[in-house]
């Protein structure tokens, strides 16, 4: 049986990932290597993904290293939020419009990323992937872009030579060296970060016209699913008749519905879809499921936020630079609700990202019976005591 690791997209919540990876190194023995064979990762989950794959040593330490790595995060080591930096970025935009829309120079957008890169730099040896694999440590890691171009849904893999490319209905995995080009092409959130070239075509953000966020893993060999997502809780049902609205629609409320149209509901839908499959798996009959029929029983673990991260975000925006804080209010992205739906995915900052953290470590451990059980671990002798 093979475990994959998915991490979803979603800009700085994906801090929440962290806090429930944390909790998973405390259930496993001490010292325990990497107990995912997988590793995929889309949008800021590609860099999380990617983090713990070049990392030599310990499946608690790489945890520790990942986290570090966030708790000293700025914005400023994201984007650059300077007023020059804006004003240019707003400048470049205006300038396209007199050029068909199209950047000059370099691909246009509301924010500066080029500080990403060299975190990413800084931050990761690329080199290791490879050596874990040798190694037998890992048998694949993968990132999803988005061709701009050809519309498609690219997942960018390193894995074992046996593992072979595929292509399906506006996806398709490819087989190359990931390198920062790669993460920041899968970071690059639509308007806000610019497209990055690879080879011959333009990428952008993974989540993007990822209709099945699943599928990488299951071509990469894997058969049992460990998913971290960064939306409310998927399990909880809405029963409360939603807020007489005292106004129209904000900018920033209608840039966050898309935006969570693109790295929440695809997921979702995913997992539901993948339910359904395990359901109709469980009612065949077992001679009916030879290999011609490509229909198996996946195992899967979903862990998801119990709060609300959307109210978590209208609480800590006064934590942004002026000059984001600005352009957030100008288009309504600080009021509480919806609103600041688009400065969640902004937020990199340390008290937003503490709290993720805090809670993804938190519902992780509420969950510590049925992830250990799906790990195949022992309470009794995991590494850490288990702190509520």
């Amino acid at each position: 049986m093979k475990n994959a690791l998915i991490l979803s997209g979603g800009g700085a919540r994906a801090a929440y990932q962290v806090g429930v990876l944390k909790a998973v190194a405390e259930l496993l023995p001490e010292g325990a290597p990497n107990p995912f064979r997988v590793i995929c990762g889309t949008s800021a989950g590609a860099i999380n993904a990617i983090t713990l794959a070049a990392y030599d040593g310990s499946f608690a330490r790489a945890v520790k290293n990942l986290e570090s790595v966030w708790m000293e995060l700025t914005p400023e080591q994201v984007y650059r939020c300077g007023w020059g930096a804006m004003a240019g970025s707003a400048g470049r935009v205006m300038l396209s419009l007199v050029n068909r829309g199209v950047g000059v120079g370099k691909p246009i957008a509301l924010l500066d990323n080029s500080p990403l890169r060299d975190l990413i730099k800084h931050t990761i040896n690329f080199e290791k992937i490879d050596r874990a694999i040798a190694r037998g440590d890992l048998d694949a890691v993968c990132v999803t872009a988005t061709g701009y171009q050809s519309g498609r849904s690219v997942c960018f893999y390193q894995a074992k030579a046996v593992t072979e490319d595929w292509i399906r209905y506006r996806r398709s995995g490819r087989r190359t060296l990931l390198n920062a080009d790669h993460l920041m092409a899968s970071s690059a959130i639509p308007t806000m970060f610019p497209a990055t070239r690879i080879e011959f075509e333009y990428f952008g953000d993974g989540a993007v016209r990822q209709l099945a966020p699943l599928s990488p893993a299951l071509h990469l060999g894997a058969d049992r699913l460990f998913i971290v997502g960064v939306s409310a809780n998927r399990e909880q049902t809405q029963s409360r008749a939603p807020a007489k609205p005292t106004h129209s629609p904000s900018m920033a409320q209608i840039i966050g519905h898309l935006l969570n149209s693109a790295f929440i509901d695809s997921l979702e839908s995913d997992i539901e879809r993948l339910d359904r499959i395990n359901k109709l798996v469980g009612l065949l009959p077992k001679e009916s499921l030879d290999e011609g029929s490509n229909l198996r029983y996946i195992e899967r673990q979903v862990i998801s936020p119990s709060e609300e991260l959307d109210m978590i975000a209208a609480d800590n925006t006064a934590s942004l630079p002026s000059s984001v804080r600005f352009l957030l209010r100008a288009t309504g992205g600080t009021e509480s609700g919806a609103g600041s739906t688009a400065a969640s995915y902004l937020l990199f900052a340390r008290p937003f990202v503490e709290s993720l953290i805090t809670l993804g470590y938190r519902d992780a451990m509420w969950q510590r019976a049925d992830i250990s059980q799906f790990l195949g671990v022992d309470e009794s002798v995991s590494a850490g005591s288990v702190v509520l």
